[in-house]
C-alpha cells in the first residue's frame, strides 16, 4: 500500500466508511504485530493490543496528518500503545502483589502513592525496592522519566525513543546519561 491509496482509505474511514480500514487492516495487520511484539514479547498480549490497535486507528482516522509517512506514524502508535500497556501491566502487578500482602496504599489527594510496609520478608523487601525505584525515578525531569522507562521498561533502542518523542537521538542518549547519572547518585545501577 503506497502513501497516496493509505490517505484514501483513512479518508473514507473518516468519511465512515469500514472498507477503509479493511484495506489498511489486510496490509498492515502482520506490520503492526511485529511492531508490538518487539515491546511485548508475548503472544496473547500481542494480539490484544494488535486489536485495541486497530480499534484506536477507526476511532482517531481523523488525527491522521497526510504526508508525513504513514508507515512511521502506524509504528508510533503501536510502540506507544504497547509500552503503554507495558506500564499499566506492571502497575497492575505492584498494586495486586502488595494486596496480597494485605498492604494498602496511604490515602492521599496527591497523584503519588506512598506505601507502609514493614520490614521482614524477602518479598517485602523485594516490594520496598520496587517503590524506592518509583521515587528515585519521580527525581527525575518528565523527559527523562519517560526515556528511562521506554529504554528500561520498554526496551526500546535510542533510535526507537527520538522517533516515539520526537526528538533528536542525541538529545535522548544525553537525557538518558543524565538521568542515569541522576539515579546512580541515589545508589541504583
Amino acid at each position: 500500500m503506497n502513501e497516496r491509496q493509505f490517505e484514501e482509505a483513512v479518508a473514507r474511514m473518516v468519511q465512515g466508511d469500514k472498507a477503509g480500514l479493511k484495506e489498511i487492516y489486510e496490509n498492515y495487520v502482520g506490520y503492526i504485530y511485529r511492531i508490538i511484539y518487539e515491546v511485548l514479547q508475548n503472544k496473547e498480549n500481542t494480539e490484544d493490543v494488535t486489536s485495541d490497535f486497530f480499534i484506536r486507528l477507526w476511532e482517531r482516522a481523523e488525527q491522521f496528518k497526510p504526508g508525513n509517512g504513514h508507515k512511521g506514524y502506524l509504528a508510533s502508535v503501536a510502540r506507544n500503545m504497547a509500552i503503554d500497556f507495558l506500564r499499566k501491566h506492571r502497575r497492575e502487578e505492584l498494586t495486586a502483589m502488595l494486596q496480597d500482602l494485605g498492604l494498602e496504599p496511604e490515602e492521599e489527594g496527591e497523584r503519588k502513592k506512598n506505601y507502609i510496609l514493614p520490614v521482614e520478608n524477602g518479598v517485602e523487601q523485594e516490594v520496598i525496592g520496587d517503590i524506592s525505584v518509583a521515587k528515585a525515578l519521580e527525581m527525575l525531569k518528565p523527559a527523562e522519566r519517560q526515556i528511562v522507562s521506554l529504554k528500561v521498561l520498554g526496551g526500546l533502542t535510542f533510535k526507537e525513543i527520538a522517533a516515539c518523542m520526537g526528538i533528536p537521538m542525541g538529545t535522548v542518549t544525553w537525557k538518558y546519561q543524565n538521568a542515569m547519572k541522576k539515579l546512580r547518585r541515589c545508589g541504583y545501577e
